[in-house]
């Protein structure tokens, strides 16, 4: 797959996800099958660039791979600033999000808020894509309500104004992230247009996947929440993609060096306080499966010491591992 003058590994990308696709995650999926990795959004407002959160956010060092970074924002000037910064910070695809649904974004008509104004649309695609010599790409939803599902319109737009891939999430701005995702919308647009389409929403397992592109047509397809705790999902797609065959999830030996990898990363990232803190949400995504009666989790959030975290995954892991070898462990 193409997106201006870069060739992706795959078809596969990471969704950006605020608070959780930070750079120890990015590289951790692109390390593990995804095509491509997208940033956090950050704000067009350039009053909180130089905050803790901003500066995290826009840090890239020493990652691989292609760097997109989504920019959010309503005024159509502020966002072609923030499109030129974050390339001269070394952004490769600048993309702008009108996706989120959060209301913090949505009441200052940023995110899919904009949906309902299409010439404001226009106008920020227009700014974005004629401030920088590096591809622009959108973020969308169906609509900003059932009722009003104008996806299309909008992709049109954003065709004719020079995007070049679009991601469409399979909800509207008023759905949030409640129900099932639809993807009849997707199809007419990848119908209407033709640059790339990349498919978004509920894609959990690489049978998902693999119905979604055939059902929309879609050059792609972005996994958000579905990575959460499997970010090994990037590369069982692929398999399934590739071969029709299923490919197991790692095993437990190898899910806890992930995790240990991960959990390690952010502590390094964010330093040994919030690091701490932010790497509790990933454990428990990924030991969901696992703790079902959430016992372990309960205890490990407790836990203030970067060290003491390690120590506590390392004994959960040699636990779980004990219990599985002896229950495949054939009878004397």
């Amino acid at each position: 797959m193409q997106i201006g003058p870069y060739k992706l590994d795959n078809n596969l990308m990471l969704a950006p996800m605020a608070g959780v696709t930070d750079r120890p995650f990015r590289q951790l999926c692109k390390r593990l099958g995804a095509g491509l990795v997208v940033s956090e959004m950050l704000s067009s407002n350039p009053k909180v660039w130089n905050t803790a959160k901003s500066q995290a956010r826009m840090n890239h060092e020493g990652e691989e791979g292609i760097r997109s970074v989504q920019i959010a924002g309503a005024d159509p000037e502020l966002m072609a600033q923030a499109a030129q910064f974050n390339v001269e910070n070394g952004a490769q695809i600048i993309d702008i999000n009108m996706g989120c649904p959060a209301k913090k974004v949505n009441k200052k008509l940023a995110g899919s808020a904009l949906l309902q104004y299409p010439d404001t649309v226009e106008s920020i695609i227009k700014a974005v894509v004629n401030a920088v010599d590096v591809p622009v790409t959108l973020k969308i939803r169906t609509g900003w309500n059932p009722e009003n599902r104008n996806g299309v319109d909008i992709a049109r737009i954003a065709e004719q104004n020079g995007i070049q891939s679009l991601a469409v999430h399979g909800r509207t701005k008023a759905c949030m992230y409640k129900g099932e995702a639809e993807y009849d919308t997707i199809r007419r647009i990848k119908a209407a247009i033709s640059i790339p389409v990349i498919a978004n929403g509920d894609i959990t397992s690489p049978q998902k996947a693999q119905e979604v592109l055939n059902y929309t047509g879609a050059d792609g397809v972005m996994v958000g929440r579905g990575a959460q705790g499997k970010p090994w999902i990037f590369k069982q797609i692929q398999h399934y993609l590739e071969t029709g065959e299923t490919l197991a999830p790692p095993p437990l030996s190898q899910q806890f060096e992930i995790l240990y990898e991960h959990v390690t990363n952010v502590q390094g990232f964010y330093g040994d306080t919030a690091g701490v803190r932010i790497a509790r949400k990933h454990v428990g995504w990924y030991l969901s499966e696992h703790d079902t009666d959430r016992q372990f989790r309960k205890t490990f959030n407790a836990i203030d010491d970067a060290t003491e975290q390690l120590d506590a995954l390392n004994a959960y892991f040699q636990a779980l591992q004990t219990r599985e070898n002896r229950q495949i462990s054939p009878a004397a």
